[in-house]
Parts: C-alpha cells; sequence; structure tokens
C-alpha cells in the first residue's frame, strides 16, 4: 500500500487546533502516551472478547493519540529525552498487547474454523511491525533517518484498526485474515527494506558514522 506520509501535513492541519488546546490545558505529552496505550491495551481485551469492530476503533483513537503527544511535545517545549523513549516504548507494548488480544481471538474463534495457522501467522506480524520499529531505531544509532518502508506504523494503525471497525468478522473472518496476512508479509519485507536501505547509506561499512549531536525530540512516529 502506498505511504501515508502524503496525508501527513493535511491531518496535521486538521488535528492543530486540537494540539494548541491540549498545550493550552497543559496536558503534558506523556499523559497522552499514557492514554494512547490504554486505549490499545483496551483493544487487545476487546479482541479478546471478539469485539472486534471496537478493538479497531480503540486502536485508530490509540493512534490519532500517538500523533497528538509528539505535536504537544514539540510545540510546548517540553520534548525531551525521557519523553522519546517513554513513547516509543509504550508504542511496542501496545503491538504487543494487541498481537496477543487477536492471539486469544483464535485461541477461541478459530478453533472450530481450524484456523490454527492464524496464530503463527500474527507471530510473524506482531515479530514483523517490532523489527521494522527496531531497524529504524538502531539505524538512528548509527545517525541515519531510516522511515523507508512499506509497511510503517502508521500504515499498521490504518490497515489493522480500520479493517478491524469497518469489517469486524465478516464473512467467517476472512477480512480479518487477510489483513493479519498482509501486515505479517509486508512488515517482515518493510523490515529487509530498511536493512538494505542502511547498508547503502552507512557507507562502506568499515566504520559506523557517528550520531548527530542535536537535542533528542519526541516526534509522530511513521515507523
Amino acid at each position: 500500500m502506498a505511504s501515508l506520509k502524503i496525508f501527513r501535513e493535511p491531518v496535521y492541519r486538521i488535528i492543530d487546533p486540537m494540539t494548541r488546546a491540549l498545550i493550552r490545558w497543559r496536558i503534558h505529552p506523556n499523559t497522552i502516551s499514557t492514554v494512547g496505550f490504554l486505549s490499545t491495551v483496551g483493544a487487545g481485551f476487546l479482541y479478546h472478547l471478539d469485539h472486534v469492530r471496537w478493538a479497531g476503533l480503540l486502536i485508530l483513537v490509540g493512534g490519532v493519540l500517538d500523533i497528538f503527544d509528539g505535536r504537544v511535545a514539540r510545540e510546548s517545549g517540553l520534548a525531551s529525552a525521557f519523553g522519546s523513549f517513554y513513547d516509543s516504548t509504550m508504542d511496542r507494548l501496545s503491538e504487543i498487547v494487541v498481537f496477543l488480544g487477536l492471539l486469544s481471538l483464535y485461541n477461541q474463534y478459530g478453533a472450530e474454523l481450524a484456523d490454527v495457522w492464524m496464530i503463527y501467522v500474527i507471530f510473524l506480524a506482531m515479530g514483523g511491525s517490532l523489527m521494522v520499529s527496531y531497524t529504524r531505531s538502531r539505524a538512528e544509532a548509527l545517525g541515519l533517518d531510516c522511515s523507508v518502508g512499506l509497511m510503517q506504523r502508521a500504515e499498521r494503525v490504518v490497515l489493522l484498526g480500520g479493517g478491524s471497525l469497518f469489517f469486524g468478522l465478516m464473512w467467517d473472518g476472512l477480512i480479518l485474515k487477510v489483513i493479519l496476512v498482509i501486515l505479517a508479509v509486508t512488515s517482515i519485507l518493510t523490515a529487509f527494506q530498511r536493512m538494505i536501505w542502511v547498508y547503502r547509506n552507512s557507507g562502506d561499512g568499515s566504520e559506523p558514522p557517528s550520531p548527530p549531536s542535536q537535542t533528542v525530540h519526541q516526534t509522530e512516529k511513521l515507523k
């Protein structure tokens, strides 16, 4: 699927009034990160209860809050190294919780449909999603902004959240299965894509480049 980066500026223009309101209300960006994490924890629990559409809605809410925390941090001057670390850590935990919820869904729902293979697909999707973020993190440690890739965080949130919200378990869960297979394949491909990108942009490989000496800030992650 096409990268969602082309929608970033239009989305920012839409959400900027709310961003300014959050700053006026003195809502700390770490608080927004925490609420976003709790939203995705709720999504994982709703997958466990077979409430797929509501789970999709909470995934999308968490994704929106993930945009707000970075915007508020940067525009309020509250960006910090810990804030960036905390936000990224919560994002990884969120993905793990969501996929655990999906595992629970198929542990119950899929048993009678002989869909045990979906458990392996979910493990691959979770591993691929975490590797996409890990490869970017390691690249940034080398001073490289590796934001390339087919299935970054925004795409994963929209695909899984939107697909779950609009289709639920329609057609015996066929749409959700297809979405999870797409996530598994494209996230793994994205991790390899980033590995190739880093190889091509890291010089001759004899010495790793020094990371840039700049202030660490909390950003909107399209990982």
